[in-house]
């Protein structure tokens, strides 16, 4: 099977805003442009509606319900790739329908790899998706056992897969940046004074309200004439902070975003330590060699990340320095390039091409029984 077309579930699609559908979309274009297959898409909204290009075709379902799904899925033997992350496909990260609908497939002969770039909530908070956790974990380990191949984003959720399933053979790539990527920064002393904050309203709210101050020191340290705020309008009266002149963008297409951060020294982000590897933001400042700074309680990652060697951690009592700063961008970038989007794209063309290669197989059997 030369050029096949891959199916692939996701919560979102473009124009809406969301994470996990713009992977799915960076990741086709990719699979297109090095292996020229096409993916079709399934959306699991009902209400999405877009446009489509020539490597892939989008489709919503009509209702979030088994039925509904089912029509839409290939006949087996087939592959199709699932980007899961519960909350996006239900309310209560309880997507009973779409795991009912899969191992239905999957019994006919499907053949489903998981890119689990969530698995369950874990942390006793008095909200109703966690409330649901033990229903959400239930699903998850549906999912990893009915599953060809898994990939996840995090260490954590790797050794979690192994622990819960027959699965032991786990890539686990942190995620690309969806704003592009710079092969080749330039040296932070030839960029303009600027800091980026960008991302949800929620992310750049808790930078401005919760790390004002920490942000306020790296800008005082880094001589930062300008802070550009690029997302959703902030009601929060930004004209300046601590001397930096505070210029809200708005929501801005990516190569825009792009063009930026390549003229910026820093970008801050206030974001959980463990968890960057699954944050685009923090992928975005990696990919453009920028700083990346991180406000958080101080933690450890296990994804490959160290406070003060691929990030600075804003509470830091030390001061960050111009030599230092472009020490970080480095490693950041170094270590972003390893799982960098077309690194990544050959990652889950190996997992899907053994799989579409065994499918192809049984497509032939079935047609010389026939």
């Amino acid at each position: 099977m030369q050029h096949p077309t891959i199916t692939a579930i996701v919560p979102q699609f473009p124009p809406s805003v969301n994470g996990v559908g713009d992977y799915g979309v960076y990741l086709a274009q990719q699979l297109h442009q090095d292996q020229n297959w096409t993916t079709r898409f399934v959306v699991g909204d009902p209400n999405w509606s877009g446009t489509e290009e020539s490597f892939f075709q989008a489709t919503p379902v009509e209702a979030r319900s088994h039925c509904a799904l089912q029509v839409l899925l290939p006949q087996p033997p087939a592959v199709i790739l699932l980007h899961y992350v519960g909350h996006g496909y239900a309310r209560r990260g309880c997507p009973v329908w779409l795991v009912n609908a899969l191992e239905q497939w999957c019994r006919s002969g499907g053949h489903l790899v998981t890119m689990f770039h969530e698995l369950y909530a874990t942390k006793p908070l008095l909200s109703s998706a966690s409330l649901t956790a033990p229903m959400q974990k239930h699903l998850a380990i549906r999912l990893m056992h009915i599953s060809d191949r898994c990939l996840t984003s995090r260490q954590e959720y790797a050794a979690t897969i192994r622990r819960l399933s027959p699965h032991q053979d786990i890539p686990t790539v942190p995620i690309f940046s969806n704003v592009g990527e710079v092969s080749q920064p330039q040296p932070l002393e030839k960029r303009s004074r600027r800091l980026v904050v960008f991302g949800g309203r929620g992310v750049r709210s808790r930078v401005y309200r919760q790390s004002r101050g920490a942000l306020e020191k790296v800008c005082c340290e880094l001589g930062i004439t300008e802070i550009i705020d690029i997302g959703a309008k902030l009601e929060l009266g930004l004209d300046s902070i601590s001397g930096s002149t505070v210029t809200q963008l708005g929501v801005q297409p990516a190569r825009e975003i792009s063009r930026w951060l390549s003229d910026a020294i820093a970008g801050f982000v206030d974001y959980p330590i463990p968890y960057l590897g699954k944050s685009g933001i923090f992928a975005a400042y990696c990919a453009h060699g920028v700083i990346p700074i991180v406000a958080s309680p101080h933690q450890l990652n296990e994804d490959g990340l160290h406070a003060n060697q691929q990030f600075w951690w804003a509470n830091h009592s030390e001061r960050l320095e111009m030599q230092k700063g472009q020490a970080i961008a480095d490693a950041a970038h170094a270590w972003y390039q390893v799982h960098c989007l077309k690194s990544q794209a050959q990652i889950f063309a190996d997992c899907l091409r053994e799989r579409i290669e065994q499918s192809s197989k049984q497509t032939i059997v079935m047609k010389r029984i026939v």
